[in-house]
């Protein structure tokens, strides 16, 4: 099994991570580069490639420029361009996304490197494995790290303007990357179960299923302070020797009193770490200061005046706190750290003194260095809020407080750094659980499973198990884009006169070998053949019916449906239980059997206020495995997860090589939506149901004036789809 990891805006490389140079470098990058270490160990894995952005940036090293980098015999990095050559902040990067999907097909293709499974790191790349899922039609799973939406509240929160966060964070974008990753991917892996709880603001929470993965650490690096480890190479050794001296140095010269136990922070420059809140409890308390001295590891700097604006103004306000509580002699706060190798030496010198590690963000989706501190023996005091409240009880290494709390958290320290029997306790157990609960290899070997579970004969390998007739090979070979359209109230609106249908039906007559023509629609094959005979529409070259759950190529019904599509939709379908569970919802009346097919379950809405939640509530666990469509409020259709008609027109485009990003999908109505998912160009007609209007302003989305036929062809000349195809 391939895999291939999707992580875009942090700094990779095989060796020395600069985690906590600015806020996209922090845990995230320590948590992917263990996973794919892990994964690469495991039998079943033939090779795993972690994706991510290439920088060539005079001010980063030559190493993030390398196109691939082997990290281990079975695990690469490869380096994809996109948005130019210099280092972005993520916020930059959405509008260069696309580009990012497409160089990545380019490799993937050139290089033969396709995978059988994808994961995803962050909303950026959740949005990249949609597209790349979609088109090379393997299933992928994601881990958010953080979200977009518990971000926002906490930033109106404390004060900033919404407009202003909006703009500073691109949070539309995040949002609608967030809402697709939920809806596609086949499971999100959380941290925590708090972590899980947090997703319930968003729309499609209901329709992702969550697993809860801790994930594990590199007990090699994060051993015990008392644990010298003499079996290690000569050359590690010597590298851990070097580091222990540097921070001993390194921290002491700050210190008037360097012998007394130390409080520990390490963390990014960011406003929700609440470096500040730390601070405030050290610099009011005279008892803690006299018992402990205070050490900030706040990312890596060099002048703080060239730094982003948030971290300036973290770095800025600590500097004045220290002033404000004449802290000096007593805080240290180094400009730098190496991560590989000293981060794990300051957790060790600071347990040798009898230290405390103290994270007490204001919110923490998991704390990866409340799990580096507890392994090398350091107790904790942490945030109750996220993560550690479910770390702390599991590994009995420390006290949880309220992190805005200044009497709470000082009362906590004070109970640690002052009782040597109770420090003892919770260094020793914690040492043991976090190697209990919290090892890569357990991490993968859960994940691995569910990758399993997830994986079905359909998935994977797109195969050409259908040959068209000659003259529809010939035009799938040589076309290079394709017009995929609705047929009821977007090609035709018989009530209305079909105004534009004569002139639609002679440029879609004339398209010879330049461009693939598809219809796709909610009716059942038999009833789109009798209306393109009805209306004497020009025979498609493909036929997606059923609301996206059959594929035919050309009219033959014999010997045109696309096999793969029926193997792949079917994973995890069970109809009989859906129509059970329905079947005590009174608004909702089975349709005709002519409405219904294997893989497409219909029926009547009576009660126009019925929600999707209702109906997921009522299907139970069952929900998990479904798509519900509903139409103009009038109409549902309950399809397997993975069918709608934008997928199948993504698995189309790729599966003859026709590129996603000219393909020109054309509708009306609920069911239509997902086909102006992703890279594909859209247009909606004048006369289209109001469930579309959430597309408008929405990039490559063009709304005509006209209705049905002629506002196809309206659209059509405003993406210069027909000069392109004269």
């Amino acid at each position: 099994m391939r895999i291939h990891l999707y992580s875009l805006h942090g700094l990779f490389r095989a060796e020395n991570l600069e985690i906590g140079r600015d806020a996209d470098n922090g845990g995230q990058i320590a948590y992917v580069m263990e996973l794919a270490k892990a994964l690469s160990r495991r039998p079943e894995v033939t090779q795993v490639h972690l994706f991510t952005r290439r920088i060539e940036d005079a001010a980063l090293s030559a190493d993030y420029s390398k196109s691939i980098e082997p990290v281990n015999e079975k695990f690469d990095i490869r380096r994809i361009s996109c948005g130019g050559k210099r280092y972005l902040p993520k916020e930059q990067l959405w509008r260069h996304l696309d580009e990012f999907v497409t160089n990545a097909l380019t490799h993937i293709k050139s290089e033969d490197v396709f995978p059988d499974w994808i994961h995803s790191h962050y909303a950026d790349a959740g949005y990249v494995a949609s597209e790349l899922s979609a088109n090379l039609n393997i299933p992928f799973a994601h881990t958010g790290h953080s979200l977009g939406r518990p971000k926002l509240q906490k930033l109106i929160g404390g004060g900033m303007p919404e407009d202003e966060a909006y703009d500073r964070f691109k949070f539309s974008d995040r949002f609608n990357a967030e809402e697709a990753t939920l809806l596609n991917s086949e499971f999100i892996v959380t941290s925590t179960a708090q972590e899980e709880l947090s997703y319930e603001v968003y729309e499609n929470s209901d329709k992702a299923e969550y697993h809860v993965i801790p994930p594990g650490l590199n007990f090699e690096r994060y051993h015990p302070y008392y644990d010298e480890l003499n079996d290690i190479d000569p050359d590690r050794a010597e590298l851990r020797k070097q580091a222990r001296f540097s921070v001993k140095q390194n921290l002491e010269k700050f210190f008037s009193h360097p012998d007394r136990p130390v409080i520990l922070t390490i963390c990014r420059p960011d406003k929700k770490k609440n470096i500040d809140g730390l601070i405030h409890a050290y610099g009011t308390d005279r008892e803690l200061q006299a018992i402990a001295n205070l050490a900030i590891f706040a990312g890596l700097r060099s002048d703080i005046n060239a730094m982003p604006a948030g971290e300036k103004e973290v770095l800025t306000e600590i500097l004045l706190l220290m002033d404000k509580y004449n802290l000096y002699g007593r805080l240290a706060i180094p400009k730098k750290h190496d991560v590989e190798w000293e981060v794990p030496e300051i957790y060790r010198l600071c347990a040798l003194k009898s230290g405390v590690f103290v994270n007490i963000a204001l919110n923490e989706p998991f704390g990866l260095t409340i799990l580096e501190s507890t392994a090398c023996g350091l107790p904790v005091v942490a945030t109750q809020d996220g993560g550690p409240s479910e770390i702390i009880p599991v590994c009995e290494s420390g006290l949880l407080v309220p992190p805005t709390d200044t009497a709470a958290i000082q009362k906590a320290l004070k109970e640690i750094l002052t009782d040597p029997e109770r420090w003892q306790q919770m260094s020793h157990t914690g040492v043991r659980r976090v190697r209990e609960h919290y090892s890569w290899d357990h991490h993968v070997e859960v994940y691995l499973k569910l990758v399993a579970e997830n994986r079905s004969e359909g998935d994977g390998k797109i195969t050409k198990d259908v040959a068209p007739n000659p003259k529809l090979a010939e035009r799938f070979k040589k076309a290079d884009r394709m017009i995929i359209s609705d047929i009821d109230d977007t090609m035709i609106d018989p009530k209305n006169g079909n105004p534009g249908l004569d002139e639609l039906k002679e440029f879609l007559s004339s398209r010879g070998n330049q461009f693939v023509y598809g219809v796709a629609s909610g009716r059942s094959f038999a009833l789109i053949r009798d209306v393109i005979k009805e209306h004497d529409l020009p025979l498609p070259d493909v036929i997606i019916s059923g609301v996206g759950t059959s594929i035919c190529y050309g009219m033959n019904a014999s010997s045109g449906f696309d096999k793969g599509w029926i193997g792949h939709i079917g994973h995890q379908w069970n109809p009989d239980l859906v129509r059970e569970r329905i079947a005590t919802l009174p608004a909702l009346e089975l349709q005709e059997p002519e409405n219904q097919n294997d893989f497409k379950i219909s029926y009547y809405l009576h009660d126009p206020h019925l929600t999707h939640e209702v109906i997921r509530g009522t299907l139970g666990r069952a929900a998990s495995s479904v798509n519900i469509i509903i139409t103009q409020q009038a109409y549902v259709d309950i399809l397997p997860r993975r069918a709608s008609k934008g997928r199948a027109i993504r698995y189309v485009a790729n599966k003859w090589s026709v590129p996603i990003q000219r393909t020109i999908v054309c509708g009306d109505a609920g069911n239509d939506l997902d086909m102006f998912n992703g890279q594909t160009r859209g247009i909606v007609v004048a006369n289209h149901a109001p469930e579309l209007e959430t597309l408008r302003g929405k990039r490559r989305v063009y709304f005509a004036g006209a209705p049905a036929a002629s506002g196809i062809l309206e659209g059509l000349r405003h993406h210069q789809f027909t000069e392109s195809a004269s």
